[in-house]
């Protein structure tokens, strides 16, 4: 394990029942962003996926039965530090009481004489849930004085604090970092989990170890496949990121997506790989499209064909999907991060899907680093009972596979 991972491992994480919470104020941290449809001024706000308020349940419930008196922290999209209606956290409450099966306050400001009141009058075992934390400019601050004295507001209501967002842990935020620093503080069961299937991975993974890279661009896993290569068994590349690969190699790839200032960095990478022994499986072929649109004439093409001049590759085609998969199902532990095509239009969900149903099959750890993967996993209705995590931090996830120390996690260190 690296030194950047054993700095922020789990084992040197305080854990939630490391804390005393009974009849305490508990500040409690939670990543409640998630995607919504409709405004405050029409029909109202619906939330669309609620999975992250979801993974939130299991530290509520724990601290409601521990008899803490807790008030949550979270944002909703990025208001810029100005209130929004339609980014109003009520709805989320209101989904949390829900899914907790018990009343949860809502109160609409994010700090101040109303919050207190609120905090102060609740009795152990009930929780409230304070207005988005980045309708204060404060929150996201680069300024450490100005994120300081927000945090400070929140600290003179609680006794200990709680982060449980892991798909804000990669940031350093008033809620997240500077809080952290004021009060007794752990980590939330889902930040606990989240840490230890990484470290797992990063420190000591089960082989073969497989990483499953996509999504579009080069540069955003540039980090990611330098740090990895030094573990990694297999490294499988698809999405639109792969026709940077293919261009390297000479193969032609018509007006598909392509960097091509990294065209050398995936040369090096390529060679990199060969001397660390690594394999590298690129698609053999691909489907192509005749327009970036969900009815857009397809055809499949081999690598060695080349992409047609005018044409694009929306996915992989479906012999790469069933090399992917094999090497997927048969590793003892793989990583996946951004789907192999443009799955949200069925024509070229076939490469995402077969991936993402192989890693039901793994026979071992199998790991979904959340963002666009996840979604597509949703999107695509495929069963992950099988699938041994999937991550609710897509950011966070990045960037902790590029071997970075998480400010989130740093702060909560024994």
């Amino acid at each position: 394990m690296s030194e950047n991972h054993v700095q922020q491992s789990v084992s040197q994480v305080a854990d939630l029942d490391s804390l005393d919470v009974t009849g305490k104020v508990v500040a409690v941290r939670l990543d409640l962003n998630v995607p919504t449809e409709g405004s405050a001024d029409g029909a109202g706000v619906t939330i669309t996926d609620d999975n992250r308020i979801q993974a939130a349940i299991p530290t509520l419930k724990a601290l409601v039965e521990a008899g803490a008196r807790i008030f949550v922290l979270a944002h909703l999209g990025r208001p810029k530090g100005e209130a929004s209606d339609d980014l109003s956290l009520a709805p989320i409450a209101a989904r949390l009481a829900d899914l907790l099966d018990a009343p949860v306050g809502f109160v609409n400001v994010v700090t101040g004489p109303d919050l207190k009141a609120a905090v102060d009058a609740l009795e152990p075992g009930q929780v409230v849930v304070a207005q988005n934390v980045r309708f204060d400019s404060r929150e996201t601050s680069k300024d450490e004085a100005e994120r300081g004295q927000l945090a400070a507001e929140w600290a003179e209501l609680a006794d200990a604090f709680v982060s449980d967002g892991f798909g804000v842990v990669h940031r350093e935020q008033a809620s997240v970092t500077d809080l952290a620093k004021l009060l007794p503080a752990a980590a939330g069961r889902l930040v606990a989990k989240e840490t230890q299937v990484f470290d797992q991975i990063l420190g000591d993974p089960a082989r073969p170890f497989t990483v499953v890279l996509g999504g579009s661009k080069v540069s955003d896993k540039l980090a990611v496949i330098e740090h990895l290569l030094d573990s990694a068994d297999k490294l499988v590349i698809g999405g639109g990121m792969c026709f940077t690969f293919l261009k390297a190699q000479g193969f032609e790839i018509g007006g598909s997506l392509v960097e091509d200032d990294f065209v050398s960095s995936a040369n090096e990478i390529l060679q990199t790989a060969t001397d660390k022994g690594v394999e590298v499986l690129l698609p053999v072929d691909i489907v192509a499209a005749s327009a970036f649109a969900a009815d857009a004439e397809t055809k499949v093409v081999t690598i060695e064909e080349g992409v047609p001049e005018g044409w694009l590759g929306l996915d992989i085609g479906p012999e790469s999907a069933e090399t992917f998969a094999e090497a997927v199902e048969s590793s003892k532990t793989v990583v996946w991060n951004g789907p192999m095509g443009v799955f949200e239009f069925p024509a070229f969900a076939g490469g995402t899907r077969a991936v993402a149903e192989a890693l039901g099959k793994v026979d071992g750890i199998s790991v979904v680093g959340g963002g666009d993967s996840a979604a597509a996993i949703r999107l695509l209705d495929i069963d992950a009972s099988g699938i041994s995590h999937i991550s609710t931090g897509g950011g966070a996830s990045l960037e902790y596979l590029e071997g970075k120390v998480l400010p989130g996690i740093a702060v909560l260190r024994s």
